[in-house]
């Protein structure tokens, strides 16, 4: 059953690639079972990639994979259960050099040695399936243009995603997305929120009903989050006992808001650490924020966050085992169709997880749970068994070249995007 799941997986996603779906299809296969590569060119050499090495960029010029119909085939796999659990983030391609590359922008990245990097951003929602691991599937994987912002971007993959999504919805998010923006973009959108804050922000409570005086009040007490002083008493407070972490304390407190968002009501969850396990240091206590329906119990809460970690383990993945950011390309839609690849490729391997053979070499430990890593080393049997789909290549003889005497004309180098927040003009009062 699983055997057919997979070849019926590859069989219609195949067809959902466009142009040069066969070279851009063994392409892949390449890439997953390539270990280690210097370039796009070197995945040629994989026996299963049976074209000449310039169809690995030809593939990439002509593809058009569809995202739409990618992404719902991607959600048709997840099963039913209670609610789905997504996580959203977003990531740095760096390109510092690359003065040919059109709409590059600088990239914050705040946990990476250099903060600031010369690039595109690319913003992922993935599903964060409930097996232990370190799987998480990307059901959208885009560029964020110069004329978008991580949030914004992220709020137009929600709403694409809930689209064909019957069940719950939890998004869990990092700090970055614990705002006022984010929280006012994606108020329509039927789902919930769990947001990390950061430890110097502030929430407002909410009003007592309007007096019948004067303009209605929007906030009430201020409750900063670094100062103890202007805590007021925990709505709800719990203390459980985590293999892990040791004895915790979460308390929650209702009814706040961001300052820019007041009509957005929230709950705030405090998670404290009260014993270190003998380490001697004080522990800073994770503050989230949960916005929307709040079907979890609070002890439960703290646990579905820490899964928004394997989006991070993704992009590592990505980067590093299916050689995402390896090619360098000189247009963003290359860059682009490369990318759309990445969630399938991920997709064939959380498919193929319990069907292949673990192939270890000497130095490796067995593992139970296999990971997306373990299991591309260990596809390549299984994937000469099940075939391609992809059909054979046709001989077309030799391109004629160049023309004799036309001049060769160098590419056009792009300045570098800077994004800028502009604020809306006041309209000047007519003069009696």
């Amino acid at each position: 059953m699983e055997y057919d799941r997979l070849r019926k997986f590859r069989q219609q996603t195949y067809q959902m690639l466009g142009n040069a779906k066969d070279a851009t299809f063994e392409l892949m296969d390449s890439v997953m079972t390539t270990r280690n590569a210097s370039c796009l060119a070197e995945f040629s050499l994989s026996p299963l990639f049976r074209r000449k090495w310039s169809s690995t960029y030809e593939a990439l010029e002509d593809s058009r994979p569809s995202r739409n119909k990618l992404m719902k085939r991607y959600v048709s796999e997840i099963p039913s259960l209670e609610y789905v659990l997504l996580g959203i983030d977003h990531t740095a391609w760096g390109r510092r050099g690359a003065k040919t590359l059109k709409d590059r922008t600088y990239e914050h990245q705040a946990s990476s040695n250099n903060s600031v990097t010369v690039g595109q951003g690319y913003s992922t929602i993935a599903w964060i399936p409930e097996k232990p691991g370190s799987w998480a599937l990307p059901l959208r994987h885009e560029r964020i243009t110069s004329f978008e912002t991580p949030i914004s971007k992220a709020t137009w993959q929600l709403k694409q995603v809930t689209k064909h999504i019957k069940q719950k919805v939890l998004v869990v998010l990092d700090s970055e997305y614990g705002n006022g923006s984010w929280v006012n973009q994606t108020g329509e959108i039927p789902v919930s929120k769990l947001m990390r804050i950061r430890s110097n922000c502030c929430l407002w409570s909410k009003p007592d009903s309007y007096s019948g005086r004067g303009r209605p009040k929007k906030h009430d007490k201020k409750f900063k989050v670094n100062d103890p002083n202007t805590w007021w008493s925990a709505s709800s407070t719990v203390e459980i006992e985590d293999s892990k972490l040791g004895k915790l304390r979460i308390s929650q407190w209702n009814n706040l808001h961001f300052h820019s968002s007041s009509s957005h009501d929230m709950s705030l969850i405090q998670v404290e650490r009260l014993n270190s396990r003998g380490s001697g240091k004080k522990r800073r206590s994770l503050w989230l924020v949960w916005v929307g329906e709040q079907f979890l119990e609070l002890e439960d809460i703290w646990n579905q966050y820490a899964r928004r970690f394997k989006v991070d383990h993704w992009y590592r993945f990505a980067k590093q085992r299916l050689h995402w950011t390896l090619p360098s390309f000189t247009t963003a839609k290359q860059c682009e169709r490369w990318s759309d690849l990445m969630p399938l490729m991920t997709w064939q391997l959380w498919l193929a997880k319990d069907l292949v053979e673990e192939y270890r070499l000497p130095w490796q430990s067995q593992k139970k749970n296999l990971t997306p890593g373990r299991v591309a080393q260990s596809i390549l049997p299984l994937l000469i068994e099940m075939a391609t789909p992809a059909t054979s290549p046709k001989t077309r003889g030799k391109s004629p070249g160049w023309k004799t005497g036309q001049k060769r004309r160098s590419k056009k180098t792009y300045p570098i995007a800077k994004k800028s927040y502009s604020r809306a003009k006041k309209s000047k009062k007519e003069v009696a």
